[in-house]
């Protein structure tokens, strides 16, 4: 019956998708996510539950206002329907367990963070604190599970430091112009959740990630020389907390360790 599990993650994914997009929208403008109703962005007609339901209602109202027909943008599906992909992902790989649910929100975040600083070049610090916050409470839960303090906690609290520290000094230095102050803290929420080895292993898939896409975006869609850092260094945690035990035990067997 575990594919019951699976269809439940889905249909979580997207409606916490569907509250992403709010988030998205929203957060850039400095405008409450709660106190202001959903509503049409062209005539302002405020949505029924029935015009909410995540996905569905899009599809059925075929990407348009059901008052004034202008069209929906189609960020609203994609956004929703990708989160619920990824919820199931992360259960097909990392498990049913308590850590994937708290994988799940990361990546949320993570999705919403990506979108955020492609179009505005800012990481809000709200989603920073989010993703320390769920890496205390991942941490706290493998002192239960594993009782030993030392080996259990050391390896993360290295990786807080670990990239996020080099990273500060290039952005000090630079003042700015090299790296932006939200990927710094990025990393290091990121490096409490992954630890040492993996924080580092995702910052350089990050950058492969980064170099080689924006470079492509360059060329083929004259994208400016200027890259929004924070969706790349995202893709490269999410790779690290999908597959990044495999990855490092890879390298490292390659490197005879």
């Amino acid at each position: 019956m575990e594919w019951l599990v699976y269809a439940f993650a889905f249909l979580f994914g997207i409606v916490i998708g569907s509250f992403l997009n709010v988030v998205i929208f929203r957060m850039p403008k400095g405008e409450s996510l709660s106190k202001k109703r959903s509503h049409c962005m062209s005539c302002g007609y405020q949505l029924r539950w029935f015009d909410l339901i995540p996905l569905f209602s899009w599809i059925a109202l075929r990407g348009r206002c059901r008052k004034c027909h202008e069209k929906i943008s189609v960020q609203y599906p994609i956004i929703e329907g990708l989160n619920g992909i990824l919820y199931v992902v992360i259960l097909l790989v990392c498990g049913i367990e308590i850590e994937s649910m708290i994988y799940c929100f990361v990546a949320s975040a993570l999705l919403a963070l990506s979108v955020i600083d492609f179009r505005t070049y800012i990481i809000p610090i709200g989603f920073n604190i989010f993703i320390l916050v769920l890496a205390v409470i991942r941490l706290a839960y493998r002192l239960l599970v594993e009782g030993d303090a030392v080996s259990t906690v050391v390896p993360y609290i290295i990786g807080m430091f670990a990239v996020s520290v080099p990273l500060g000094i290039l952005w000090f230095i630079s003042k700015g112009r090299a790296i932006g102050g939200g990927d710094v803290k990025l990393m290091g929420a990121a490096g409490l959740l992954l630890g040492w080895k993996g924080i580092i292993a995702a910052f350089v898939i990050g950058c492969i990630y980064g170099s080689v896409i924006h470079l492509c975006r360059m060329r083929l869609a004259n994208a400016p020389r200027r890259l929004a850092m924070g969706p790349y260094l995202a893709a490269g945690i999410m790779t690290v907390i999908l597959v990044g035990e495999k990855l490092i035990g890879w390298y490292t067997e390659l490197l005879g360790f």
